[in-house]
C-alpha cells in the first residue's frame, strides 16, 4: 500500500508506541496530533504492566496512507471462473496459505512482478486454507505453488519459492510485446 500524508505527531513518550517509516510533511498546526504515551514495567511476578508516562521522551511519526488497490487481488471459489478463466490477459495465480513460510517469502515478488507488468498480466492470489476446492481441481499438493493461465487454459505451473528471473522468464513466453 502506498505511504503517503505523512507527518510528525509530538507525543508525550513512548517506549510501547506507534511508529512508521516514511517522509514528513508539513501540516498545519491544527493537523497536529498528541497521543498518551506508556512506559513498560514488570512487577514482582514478572508480569508487564503498563502505565501512562510522567514526562515527554521523544516525537513519532504516524502515517495516514491513502488506499491504494493492491495489485495482487484474491480470488475465491465464486470469483474463479470471472477473474481467471474469463480474462483476456495472462493470468498469473498464487496458490498460497497464511501459516507457510515460503508464501510469505515469495509474496513481494509477485506483487514486483504485478506492478511491473500491468496492463499485460493479471495477478491473483488463492488462499488454500479458505477456498481449497479450486486448490484440489487444479491438483496443488504443495504451495506456494504459481500457475499461468492464457486464455482460460492452465499453461504452466511452478511450485515453490522460486527467484523473480525464473518466474519473469516463465511469464515472458506468455504475454504479447
Amino acid at each position: 500500500m502506498a505511504m503517503r500524508n505523512c507527518f510528525q505527531v509530538t507525543s508525550s513518550s513512548c517506549k510501547v508506541g506507534i511508529s512508521a517509516h516514511c517522509t514528513t510533511h508539513s501540516l498545519a498546526s491544527a493537523d497536529k496530533l498528541n497521543f498518551p504515551s506508556y512506559t513498560r514495567r514488570r512487577d514482582f511476578n514478572n508480569s508487564l504492566t503498563i502505565l501512562p508516562a510522567s514526562k515527554p521522551r521523544r516525537s513519532h511519526f504516524i502515517c495516514r496512507a491513502q488506499e491504494a488497490l493492491d495489485q495482487v487481488k484474491p480470488v475465491t471459489d465464486k470469483t474463479w471462473d470471472n477473474l481467471v478463466i474469463a480474462c483476456d490477459n495472462p493470468v498469473l495465480v498464487e496458490f498460497w496459505a497464511p501459516w507457510c513460510g515460503p508464501c510469505r517469502m515469495i509474496a513481494p515478488v509477485i506483487d514486483e512482478l504485478a506492478k511491473e507488468y500491468a496492463g499485460k498480466l493479471s495477478c491473483y492470489k488463492v488462499n488454500t486454507d479458505e477456498n481449497p476446492n479450486i486448490a484440489s481441481q487444479y491438483g496443488i499438493r504443495s504451495i506456494p505453488t504459481v500457475l499461468f493461465f492464457s486464455k482460460g487454459e492452465r499453461k504452466e505451473s511452478i511450485i515453490g519459492a522460486v527467484p523473480k528471473s525464473t518466474l519473469c522468464s516463465t511469464l515472458e513466453k506468455y504475454i504479447d510485446g
